[in-house]
């Protein structure tokens, strides 16, 4: 079994290579990534030497790039992490994310027409659904919720997920696609509000915080997320939906309490700044389909995948400090 893992240079993409080498020894790896800021090569490295694992440095929306890969590993599977994923900087500059998030996509999936696979999976976001109100808690993201996307970010992954199931419609394509909710865990880009909190609160620097921070978010350990992939594109059902969530709301202003607490830093360093444009409320996915036709469920509980990620970023200096300084982008 061949795997093509795009975007695998990055956060979750990374993870989910070392967690299949490790549990597929037989599988080939093959990691396509372009090396964005969010790429870095060094998180790899534990995978480097693996005689089941490549890496290629080429650009999804590269389609002769992309169409040698095809013809020379001939994959079994496509995974496409691959993406512009960074909600702020989507707003500074929305022609990356489309370029990248939807012909990047399309790019992948001519060549799985092409070339043949069994199955293109699609990693989204519970972000293609909008928003949830703060006074309706029993309320979540279903597979069958519109689409509501709310910034050029999630638009962008919303406009795949539809292109995704087209190619499904129209031409066959044995697909799947998988919406998370927030991930955490080790090699997560110091952009993203725990790693941030936790390198900014190591510096005694401000924890900028947007407006309120009574925003909420469901989160998912990263680990966990990696096995509700891996079910699905052994055992999901072609053409099918399927929601990841954590079982984890939090307010974001709580999680930055919490970091501050466990690092003894105080909790003046909270500075609060201006909203995010288009800032959404509350996300929250409720998980039952993945659960009753997989037997997928979170194992990681919030209090335990914080604390092995906050023990990771502390063991781990080297990395992130090189991520700030831009050192790693050499």
């Amino acid at each position: 079994m061949t795997i093509i893992v795009t975007g695998g240079a990055g956060f979750i993409g990374s993870n989910f290579i070392f967690y299949m080498v490790n549990r597929y020894p037989k599988y080939r790896l093959v990691c396509l990534d372009t090396l964005t800021y969010a790429g870095n090569l060094s998180t790899l490295k534990p995978v480097m030497g693996s005689p089941n694992f490549r890496f290629v440095k080429a650009d999804i929306c590269d389609r002769a790039a992309v169409g040698r890969l095809f013809e020379e590993e001939h994959p079994d599977i496509v995974v496409n992490f691959a993406a512009e994923s960074h909600v702020d900087r989507s707003i500074e500059n929305p022609g990356v994310f489309l370029e990248t998030n939807i012909m990047g996509t399309a790019v992948l999936m001519d060549a799985c027409r092409k070339y043949g696979i069994c199955r293109y999976h699609q990693i989204s976001t519970d972000e293609v659904y909008g928003d949830l109100p703060l006074d309706r808690p029993g309320l979540f993201f279903t597979e069958a919720t519109p689409l509501h996307a709310s910034s050029p970010y999630s638009s962008s992954k919303a406009s795949a997920d539809l292109l995704v199931m087209a190619y499904n419609r129209t031409y066959g394509l044995p697909v799947t696609i998988s919406r998370s909710s927030n991930n955490y865990g080790p090699y997560q880009f110091p952009e993203k509000l725990i790693p941030l909190m936790i390198v900014n609160c190591l510096g005694n620097r401000p924890l900028p915080v947007y407006g309120d921070g009574l925003n909420v978010r469901d989160w998912l350990y990263v680990e966990d997320h990696c096995r509700a992939i891996d079910l699905i594109i052994h055992k999901g059902r072609t053409g099918e939906i399927y929601n990841v969530g954590g079982h984890n709301e939090m307010r974001n202003i709580d999680i930055v309490k919490l970091i501050c607490k466990m690092l003894g830093r105080p909790e003046r360093l909270i500075t609060h700044v201006a909203d995010r444009k288009g800032h959404d409320r509350r996300y929250a996915i409720d998980p039952a389909k993945i659960d009753h036709e997989l037997g997928w469920r979170p194992e990681t509980k919030f209090a335990d995948g914080i604390q092995k990620t906050m023990e990771w970023y502390l063991k781990n200096r080297g990395w992130w400090e090189a991520v700030i300084s831009g050192e790693y982008r050499a």
